[in-house]
């Protein structure tokens, strides 16, 4: 072997030790970012109330959160969050993270949930791929007749947005919830568990 083709390895080698680094922090950070603000939030909670039961904290941020939910969703508390909707969407730089931000959480868990089409997308002959439809048209950026598929990773929080013609997509007709657990376990969990 020559000095290059052992420096090429090595570099090669390193950069795939690099890639498995950074995916290691995809999937580390959030899991670790959640555990941080409860914990520390319950642990500020725990301190603020003077019963000393541990985990009365963790009691009182569940209560607290879901009636914060409740409050958003009542009529009179509205306005007010649209209010703050509007203010925090209208902010350079803190909008693109705002609005992100709260699509993604909506996509999943609101009222305009965009992951409930799944389809099955045939790239090339006998090769299939599942996705979700999150745009039924894309005429308004000059894609007419073709639709947008989210196609998640496996074993990941992540995936693609592809852009495909609507005469390849074909409709699964099952429970959308049981189809991502589907892709994102890598096919090894089954439709319908």
């Amino acid at each position: 072997m020559t000095k290059q083709a052992i420096k090429n390895g090595v570099k090669y080698k390193l950069k795939k030790l690099i890639n498995f680094f950074l995916k290691g922090l995809l999937v580390c950070l959030p899991i670790l970012l959640t555990y941080y603000v409860v914990s520390s939030v319950v642990l500020s909670v725990d301190k603020i109330i003077p019963i000393n039961i541990p985990g009365i904290g963790f009691i009182v941020v569940i209560v607290g959160v879901t009636l914060i939910g409740w409050v958003g969703s009542s009529i009179i508390s509205k306005p007010l969050f649209n209010l703050i909707d509007d203010f925090l969407s209208s902010l350079p730089f803190i909008k693109i993270i705002y609005t992100s931000v709260k699509d993604l959480m909506e996509a999943f868990v609101g009222e305009k949930k965009k992951f409930s089409k799944p389809v099955i997308v045939e790239f090339t002959e006998g090769v299939y791929k599942p996705g979700f439809i999150t745009q039924d048209d894309l005429f308004e950026i000059n894609l007419p007749g073709l639709v947008g598929v989210y196609f998640p990773h496996s074993y990941a929080f992540s995936g693609n947005l592809f852009f495909i013609d609507k005469a390849k997509i074909k409709a699964y007709d099952g429970n959308p919830t049981d189809f991502m657990k589907f892709i994102v376990s890598g096919g090894v969990t089954e439709i319908g568990n």
